[in-house]
């Protein structure tokens, strides 16, 4: 390969929400990053617009809310199509709507002022690895000035491009799991009158339908033992409208279809996020039913885990095994949602054989320690990453939230542990209000990776759970209320080396 036309340390191939997601944590941690798009233009289709609670948090911590506003709402959640109330530990309990164009919207925006390029238009056709670099080649979209070669070179690629990943297909990753066989088919449909419907069973099969703004009205349906279709693309409306009729009895035949959809059971994740210097994120790394809107939120979850380490590893702070973390972290946070979401494609998808399973499992969900196990892990707050044996009980946790008044070393403070972390760097809080041995324990990391917020609990607001905590820029407990050397083995660990005075 000659010179490339772009030099940068990582490259992001996809430019969802996942993927720009991605470039906001890599660049907010110091790293070059380019995004590269197949897509010329912003989404035209609804696609994912359920974000959970842990999603919402990690917005908290990254000051994006604000620019946000406040999401809709996304009314009562479900496991499998039965009724469960999504109520968390979170500030932001339940589940929000946001359409996937606002969510790329807003995250785009913050990624490129933070410094990360994006270029779209342009659709990966190769990689190659070299000891030290990856060289990725892409081809323009067809246009008037015809096609043009785009040529990068990057210390890291990830592919953060859906579940037909092309970085995936092209890096060799083992990609196992079963295909699709059952289906639901969706459309956004104008000009059309039926019926609310919520996960309404007939003899032949499943029905939903939701009339949103603008008169639009989005209707699911799946027809119990028909054949997954095997057409390229999406559905015909003739394909949707005859089984909608079928199962249902309606007519919408005469309704204007605005974008069409079908999604299936597959399972797969890869077996490997990493292999060297390729790595995999979101959809790319694992594919599922986007039952209940936990996609898109496990892949941004995904981002948030990979993009500090990833930055770190890029400027050479980096403590050995980090990089390497994102796999064993994620890859079982993944599996864990996959199982969940095939537990409930049986539910919602099955037919008459499932009745005697899903009115048990109604009545478990009545018991107060079942839903909020499963509200937890569909609201992605109960994630908890391997600890130390012995070590507090809030480590590998997300971090609670927790007002603060007034930091007592400056007189002011963040506000809170969430807006503590909004630099995307590492946070030791003290909430002793005394000198303490853990803030100058953390000094030799206190250049750029490591934060110290002395400061005291808001008066009036939940007691906190601990006295000194470090923190990781993704909002999870790496350290808290154990002994100096055990603060010190967790700076290493997850921030590297103390710096040389």
């Amino acid at each position: 390969m000659s010179a490339p036309d772009i030099d940068t340390q990582v490259l992001v191939v996809g430019a969802g929400p996942v993927g720009l997601m991605l470039a906001g944590e890599l660049a907010l941690g110091g790293a070059d990053v380019v995004v590269l798009e197949r897509r010329t233009g912003p989404l035209t289709e609804s696609r994912a617009s359920t974000l959970h609670a842990r999603t919402m948090e990690l917005l908290d911590q990254r000051g994006l809310l604000e620019e946000l506003g406040t999401p809709p709402a996304g009314g009562p959640g479900h496991f499998g199509g039965t009724r469960l109330d999504l109520t968390t530990d979170s500030p932001y309990s339940g589940q929000w709507k946001v359409p996937q164009v606002r969510t790329e919207e807003l995250l785009e925006g913050w990624a490129t002022r933070l410094g990360a390029r994006v270029v779209k238009g342009h659709r990966l056709t190769d990689l190659r690895t070299a000891p030290h670099t990856v060289e990725a080649t892409a081809e323009a979209e067809p246009g008037p000035g015809g096609a043009a070669t785009l040529r990068v070179r990057a210390a890291y690629v990830v592919g953060c491009d859906g579940e037909s990943s092309t970085v995936r297909e092209l890096a060799g990753f083992a990609f196992p799991g079963r295909d699709a066989t059952r289906e639901l088919l969706r459309a956004d449909v104008a000009d059309v009158q039926v019926p609310d419907r919520r996960f309404e069973r007939h003899p032949g099969g499943l029905a939903i339908s939701a009339r949103g703004p603008g008169g639009v009205t989005r209707v699911m349906a799946h027809e119990y033992g028909a054949p997954v279709g095997r057409e390229p693309g999406p559905p015909s409306f003739n394909r949707v409208a005859d089984t909608w009729r079928r199962v249902t009895g309606d007519d919408i035949g005469g309704g204007a279809p605005l974008w069409l959809n079908s999604f299936g059971d597959a399972l797969r994740q890869a077996s490997q996020y990493r292999r060297g210097r390729i790595l995999l994120a979101g959809d790319a790394a694992h594919h599922q039913m986007p039952v209940g809107g936990q996609a898109l939120n496990l892949g941004l979850q995904d981002a948030a885990n990979l993009g500090w380490k990833l930055a770190a590893e890029v400027r050479g702070t980096a403590g050995p095994g980090l990089l390497d973390s994102y796999h064993t972290e994620r890859h079982p946070a993944g599996r864990r949602v996959l199982d969940n979401i095939a537990a409930q494609a049986l539910l919602l998808l099955g037919g008459s054989g499932t009745e005697q399973l899903r009115s048990l499992f109604g009545e478990l969900l009545r018991e107060p320690r079942v839903r909020a196990h499963l509200a937890g892990t569909i609201a992605g707050v109960d994630v908890r990453y391997a600890a130390e044996p012995g070590a507090h009980r809030l480590v590998g946790a997300r971090v609670p939230y927790l007002r603060f008044g007034t930091d007592t070393d400056t007189a002011e403070g963040p506000g809170s542990s969430f807006a503590a972390l909004r630099a995307g760097r590492g946070v030791l809080v003290d909430l002793s209000g005394r000198p303490a041995p853990v803030r100058a324990a953390a000094e030799p990391w206190r250049d750029g990776r490591v934060d110290v917020v002395t400061a005291t609990p808001e008066p009036g607001g939940a007691a906190p759970e601990f006295t000194s905590a470090l923190l990781r820029p993704d909002g999870h407990v790496a350290w808290a209320d154990g002994t100096v050397p055990e603060l010190e083995a967790a700076l290493r660990r997850w921030f590297g080396p103390a710096a040389r005075r």
